[in-house]
């Protein structure tokens, strides 16, 4: 009989880091996912050399860097070292689209069991519970990252509502750009305070994100 073995994947560092100040887990094998999924190009082979050297370049970092920061922590989930895995994501737009990226490798790993999504608040603390089969979310994954398209059907809610302003937030009508529109006269780093405060609900997004999207629509406006 086959020892169980629980893997919790943790939307980024600064959650990995409260969970294991506060011992929140009680010592269970947990890592973090420090990605930005929502921003950037991607491919279909997730983890593969391609996609170190596609996201590296997203972030401005060697793939070296990448790997250090990025797939090392990961190595448990990529290796398959556990039986059942939970993962513990905010329900925001930056967060649901990593977490449709976990769900895609597990699917395309061939995971039997089901999953535990935790969607956890603003202190990290668990809000809403789904359990979900690794069944789809490849073809979703591609069909929402690789495509720009939006699947028929999305299951849970807060990954659907993800994806969809995913799909949207980069448009010159969204919400986000009209604001960057409205405000062209206002200094980088004051407007990118200001886009966190306004958006941070909806988007998640960090300074470094919203400084590139800034910086791309001040040069092609």
């Amino acid at each position: 009989m086959i020892q169980k073995k629980t893997l919790h994947i943790l939307n980024g560092q600064a959650m990995y880091n409260f969970y294991k100040e506060t011992d929140f887990l009680k010592g269970e094998l947990m890592v973090p996912f420090n990605e930005a999924m929502c921003y950037g190009s991607t491919c279909k082979d997730l983890f593969s050399p391609e996609f170190i050297d596609i996201r590296a370049k997203v972030h401005h970092v060697t793939r070296e860097q990448y790997t250090e920061h990025t797939i090392l922590p990961l190595y448990p989930l990529i290796n398959k070292e556990f039986t059942d895995i939970v993962l513990w994501f905010d329900a925001d737009m930056f967060c649901q689209i990593n977490l449709l990226t976990v769900l895609a490798w597990l699917d395309k790993a061939g995971h039997e069991k089901a999953i535990d999504i935790n969607i956890v608040g603003d202190q990290f603390e668990p809000v809403k519970h789904f359990r979900v089969a690794a069944k789809g979310y490849l073809a979703m994954y591609e069909q929402v990252l690789i495509h720009k398209r939006l699947p028929d059907q999305v299951e849970p809610d807060p990954l659907k509502k993800g994806i969809g302003l995913y799909l949207n937030y980069l448009n010159h009508d969204s919400d986000l750009m009209v604001y960057i529109q409205a405000h062209q006269d206002m200094p980088e780093n004051e407007l990118v305070l200001a886009l966190i405060n306004q958006f941070s609900g909806d988007y998640g997004l960090g300074d470094t994100q919203y400084l590139e999207i800034i910086k791309t629509q001040r040069q092609t406006k």
